[in-house]
């Protein structure tokens, strides 16, 4: 089976992107940012579906040096959580970015208070969550396999197109992951791009979906991509 991320139809109202999504599937990952923004379970529990959800990313940096940004940062996504919980959904996060590569130790020991703050309030909701690695943006953690493991033995949520643009799929394909992103792309943009239009060899990343057991995500730009990278992604 494959999910599907509400991405596809962000420029929509959440409930038309669910109207049509059902119809392709029985698993959605809800973009939770713009359009797609949740504040509580309803529209969500209208609809017999598995969710997972992307929490709020986009006004959102959990390892900010200046400490109000980091607390509401986390404030932010304890609300999710909170969402999530009642939906039996998890969710999945943004590991955060410094301003100035002098900060990185800085921001890195944000991130880690940010971390276990997040994980005692996912433990209070019994909320499973990931960190997601980030594309080709400087200044962002967890671009790269060797920053794993991640701290708290907090989830990786692979993210399949961020990890192409920064040269380092195969590597994080060898380690151990609990959720994954998939889209296509070139090399040279974030474009989450429909299967089989970019270079990705999308092979051993369906090997690699096998070997952990994970629900694959399907998180291409436009609702006929979509259709049509599941097409592709289920013929091999």
């Amino acid at each position: 089976m494959f999910g599907v991320s509400t991405f596809c139809l962000h420029h929509e109202p959440l409930d038309t992107a669910l109207d049509a999504i059902s119809g392709i599937t029985d698993c959605v990952e809800i973009m939770d940012d713009g359009l797609h923004h949740i504040e509580a379970t309803e529209p969500l529990e209208s609809y017999n579906l598995t969710y997972f959800i992307h929490a709020p990313a986009r006004g959102v940096n959990i390892a900010s040096l200046l400490e109000p940004i980091r607390r509401a940062s986390v404030e932010v996504l304890v609300q999710c959580f909170s969402i999530a919980g009642e939906l039996g959904a998890d969710v999945v996060i943004h590991p955060g970015y410094y301003a100035w590569r002098e900060e990185r130790e800085r921001a890195k020991r944000s991130f880690h208070q940010s971390i276990a703050e997040l994980s005692l309030a996912a433990e209070e909701r019994s909320v499973t969550y990931y960190i997601e690695n980030m594309g080709n943006w400087e200044y962002f953690f967890l671009r790269f396999a060797d920053e794993l493991p991640l701290p708290g033995g907090i989830g990786l949520a692979l993210d399949v197109g961020h990890a192409h643009l920064n040269g380092c799929l195969e590597a994080f394909l060898a380690v151990p992951f609990a959720h994954i992103h998939l889209h296509d792309n070139s090399g040279r943009g974030d474009s989450h791009s429909t299967v089989g239009t970019g270079n990705i060899d999308f092979r051993p990343v369906m090997e690699a979906v096998r070997r952990n057991k994970v629900i694959p995500i399907v998180e291409v730009e436009t609702f006929e991509g979509t259709v049509e990278s599941i097409r592709v992604l289920e013929a091999m």
